[in-house]
């Protein structure tokens, strides 16, 4: 049974920092691309940061490029997201999934796929 467990999440005022870790079970985080999405409250679930192993790539969605970073430990099997110098607007809940990152029409962006986290909740205070 495949398991991905989201941690690290928090009230934070704003401009402060948190490291979220996905902790995964049943798959081998170096085997997929893994992917943090996040949900604030009453919008659409959006794609935030996402990585490949297979060819050591990177996808950052321009609202929080500059500010965070996702990286992994293939021994722990974990996936992290960096997240500084936070904004209210970083508010919701962040899930990390399985993901794909795809380029189409020149646009290119990372799409959660099978296996999902129940999520872990960050609020910035103002």
């Amino acid at each position: 049974e495949v398991q991905l467990v989201e941690s690290g999440g928090g009230l934070v005022q704003s401009g402060r920092s948190l490291r979220l870790s996905c902790a995964a079970s049943g798959l081998n985080v170096d085997d997929y691309a893994i992917g943090w999405f996040r949900q604030a409250p009453g919008k659409g679930r959006e794609g935030v940061s996402c990585i490949s192993h297979s060819d050591d790539s990177t996808w950052n969605a321009d609202s929080v490029k500059g500010r965070f970073t996702i990286s992994s430990d293939i021994a722990k099997n974990t996936v992290y997201l960096q997240m500084n110098n936070l904004k209210p607007e970083d508010t919701g809940t962040y899930y990390c999934a399985e993901a794909v990152i795809l380029t189409t029409n020149g646009v290119t962006g990372c799409y959660g796929r099978d296996y999902w986290g129940k999520g872990t909740l960050v609020t910035v205070s103002s």
